[in-house]
């Protein structure tokens, strides 16, 4: 087992020794998988703040009512859209979008939780939120007050499993426009959730309360975890059933229906250009290109090859992503194309997960067990992988040569690994990165089973100076107080290792105690606290996903009384809770 891990945590600049070239195929038409096999805490009840306090609080000047929102969309005023109208489901040709409205419930909408951050950077008084309309509004319901902007449906295709998958696009998301944030910088809201439209292909168009909860809360942690992110404004019950089949094994029973309010700077994504340029539809990838940089990357506007240059930056913010995710220990579960963001931000929350019990072939989605194409080891790659389709995309319609994009390629896995290892050194609390100690921890950690967030967290209780060879109480703890002694004995291997690293690296105790409190968190949204939120949820009892939320605000902070929320979850593992499904 040593030696395989040692394999898995390689430098990643194996990841494409041997460059891209080999891999340039007809990537519309092949299924194969070229990804490379790589590595890279029970809280005392708080009193959550009212709503009506916030409310109290706020400044009525500087904040914003629903009627004040200024709702307007460049996608659709700038990009070509469905001429048909009707809300059926169909193939849409030479179209980035489809006019769309959200299908009212006809029920009495409820709200569950909102973030007050998300609201507040859309200025957005939280008086409002206590009105019933709100809810109305954030479930498709209502419309936004004095919005004359039309809502849409975008259109993309993608890469699914590895295979192409041709149309896609959302199947139950209405986007209801952009609204400038307080910095000035333009956001675009979304509903998931909320009805059919033409790519909604045999599906109902809705959500149910625990993925849109998991939605919710992944999200704005993962923005308070310092990961780059779309973000979330509310979740609401819409007060309909909503009928699943949660693992396609015909356990059908209906759940209650919810919509998630999804905020971004966009939500274009590499399917957004892979389908215009598999159907050949002419000119079509140039326009969204130059939409892009308009509107996003705009210090390349007027540069000589800017598509290119577009490319690399995409490459590189899709590197400093993934090495985030390794770092904090996410597993994403479908790193389709069509989920991946041109802004190399993290989207669409499924079947998600964390990184538990140290596992490399970790995958949360159950429909990814065969496989494991999407596990944790295999994330690196896989995002090179999609960023080679994206790629393929630029090249076939002529935005950029093919040497120049494989080019571009080949300096994945060198930024990646550079990432990688500055991030790794971080949470070892070391300057340099030491090959190493980090290839034994983790192997040790594999074998023990141990935590990795709290192994992680637990690091900084190592003192460099203390001769006593016994694991200090918290990294004891955290990697099991019943190790067999031979595993005892290599973790104090481990740690003689780690101590003489640590002393030779020549920083103060107190600055790398520092360092790795703010790289290694307390919280992370564990799904066995997610389901327990979501149960209580269901029975319209909010109390655990707004405790929830709000010990997930300050993630490397320990707080008092929130031990439950640092516990991994059992070692059985449920599905439902640890692994689940893409039904939702």
């Amino acid at each position: 087992m040593q030696s395989s891990l040692r394999h898995q945590t390689q430098d990643i600049t194996r990841l494409n020794r041997a460059g891209p070239t080999h891999m340039w195929r007809s990537l519309f038409a092949s299924g194969r998988s070229l990804t490379p096999q790589v590595c890279s805490p029970a809280c005392k009840p708080r009193k959550a703040a009212s709503v009506m306090v916030q409310a109290q609080a706020a400044t009525a000047a500087r904040l914003k009512s629903l009627e004040d929102l200024q709702v307007s969309s460049s996608y659709t005023s700038e990009l070509p859209g469905d001429e048909e109208t009707e809300n059926r489901l169909r193939q849409v040709d030479k179209a980035f979008w489809s006019p769309v409205s959200p299908t009212s419930t006809a029920t009495e909408p409820y709200l569950v939780a909102y973030s007050q951050e998300m609201a507040e950077e859309l200025g957005l008084d939280p008086a409002e939120v206590t009105k019933p309309h709100f809810a109305e509004v954030f479930t498709g319901n209502a419309p936004i007050p004095g919005s004359h902007t039309p809502t849409y449906a975008m259109r993309y295709g993608g890469h699914q499993f590895g295979s192409w998958a041709g149309q896609l696009g959302d199947g139950r998301v209405v986007n209801l426009g952009e609204i400038e944030g307080k910095t000035g910088q333009k956001w675009e809201l979304q509903l998931k959730g909320a009805g059919k439209t033409p790519y909604s292909r045999m599906a109902d168009g809705r959500a149910v309360m625990r993925s849109s909860i998991r939605e919710f809360i992944g999200s704005e942690a993962m923005y308070h975890l310092g990961v780059p992110t779309s973000r979330a404004l509310s979740v609401a019950g819409t007060g309909a059933d909503v009928v699943r089949d949660m693992f396609y094994d015909g356990h059908i029973k209906a759940e209650p229906g919810a919509v998630v309010c999804r905020v971004a700077h966009s939500w274009i994504r590499f399917g957004s250009f892979q389908l215009p340029a598999a159907l050949e539809e002419e000119g079509f990838t140039k326009q969204l290109a130059d939409y892009v940089i308009k509107h996003h990357y705009t210090d390349l506007q007027g540069k000589p090859d800017s598509y290119l240059s577009l490319l690399q930056a995409v490459i590189s913010r899709s590197a400093k992503l993934v090495a985030k995710w390794q770092a904090v220990g996410f597993v994403h579960g479908v790193l389709n194309t069509d989920n991946m963001s041109i802004l190399g931000e993290t989207i669409d929350y499924g079947p998600f997960g964390f990184l538990e019990r140290f596992d490399p072939n970790f995958t949360p989605n159950t429909t990814d067990f065969s496989g494991r194409r999407y596990a944790y080891r295999n994330q690196p790659g896989v995002v090179q992988w999609n960023l080679m389709a994206l790629a393929t995309s630029f090249v076939t319609e002529g935005l950029c040569e093919k040497e120049a994009a494989e080019e571009a390629l080949s300096q994945y896995s060198a930024h990646l690994n550079t990432l990688y290892t500055d991030n790794m050194a971080a949470k070892l609390g070391l300057l340099k990165y030491d090959k190493d100690v980090a290839v034994q921890l983790m192997t040790l950690m594999y074998e023990a089973k141990a935590d990795f967030t709290n192994t992680f967290r637990s690091l900084a209780s190592v003192q460099a100076e203390d001769e006593n060879d016994e694991l200090p109480g918290p990294l004891q703890q955290a990697v099991g107080q019943d190790l067999p002694e031979e595993q005892q004995e290599d973790w104090k291997e481990w740690l003689k290792l780690y101590k003489s690293v640590l002393k030779s690296d020549g920083q103060s105790s107190e600055q790398r105690i520092q360092q790795q409190d703010s790289a290694n968190p307390c919280y992370i949204p564990r799904n066995h606290l997610l389901q327990k939120a979501i149960e209580k949820a269901e029975d319209r009892d909010f109390s655990e996903v707004n405790r929830l939320t709000g010990i997930l605000k300050q993630p490397y902070k320990e707080q008092k009384g929130c031990e439950a929320y640092t516990e991994p979850a059992p070692v059985e593992v449920r599905m439902g809770v640890e692994c689940l499904s893409c039904s939702s």
